[in-house]
């Protein structure tokens, strides 16, 4: 851990993805010791807080205000604070706002900790049965059809195992272009993970856009190619 001592600390915790039980010790530990958290969506995050009995001020920190906000945790910080930053679920910093507000911390030389968990590209990666040795993330790719495509296009030719993470609302469509893009290969698709209706789909990409075209898709995929 780096920075000015006179400073607070920005913890950055991994939370459950879905199940509560998946949190450690030191998470526990951490959350309820800072001074204020700093949270995707604050209305699900107090019902990881209320499980563990932690009571502890709340801040939202998403999409449309990271940037005022940012300044905000900023100056708690200089003040001496420490603060927690936690996502809607799995590790912050990974397809959310975090990363802003991590950079800017570092960019003003205070200090920084990570309290690792759960992240769900790791977690689907080694369900998948895909080579784990090499790997590649991309994210939450375009929701513009015709980036997107480019995408996989540039992607069509790459040996490493690609994780990519998509919502209920656009999995038919990515299943679609990957077919039409990369062939009918071989992936896996998983949804839901650690929670209730957690499903992992392991099959020719045909297969499981069938699958996902005649039964509804709930909740949020990553899908290894």
């Amino acid at each position: 851990m780096m920075g000015n001592p006179a400073k607070g600390t920005l913890y950055v915790v991994s939370t459950p993805m879905g199940n509560l039980e998946d949190i450690t010790l030191r998470a526990i530990r951490t959350l309820k010791e800072v001074d204020l958290i700093a949270a995707e969506d604050t209305r699900h995050t107090r019902v990881l807080l209320d499980r563990y009995n932690i009571k502890k001020r709340l801040v939202s920190f998403y999409s449309y205000n990271k940037l005022r906000r940012k300044d905000e945790i900023i100056n708690s910080l200089k003040d001496g604070k420490d603060v927690a930053l936690v996502s809607d679920a799995g590790t912050p910093g990974i397809s959310d706002p975090g990363f802003v507000l991590i950079r800017g911390v570092i960019e003003e030389n205070i200090a920084l900790t990570p309290i690792p968990g759960p992240a769900a590209l790791i977690t689907a990666l080694t369900i998948s049965g895909k080579p784990t040795c090499k790997f590649v993330f991309e994210g939450f790719l375009s929701n513009k059809a015709s980036k997107r495509r480019r995408r996989l296009e540039y992607l069509k030719s790459e040996e490493r195992t690609i994780v990519i993470y998509e919502s209920c609302h656009r999995i038919t469509k990515l299943l679609g272009d990957i077919k039409d893009i990369m062939g009918d290969r071989e992936i896996a698709v998983a949804r839901e993970l650690t929670k209730k209706f957690e499903e992992i789909k392991r099959n020719k990409v045909s297969a499981i856009f069938e699958h996902f075209s005649n039964t509804k898709p709930r909740g949020e995929f990553v899908v290894i190619i």
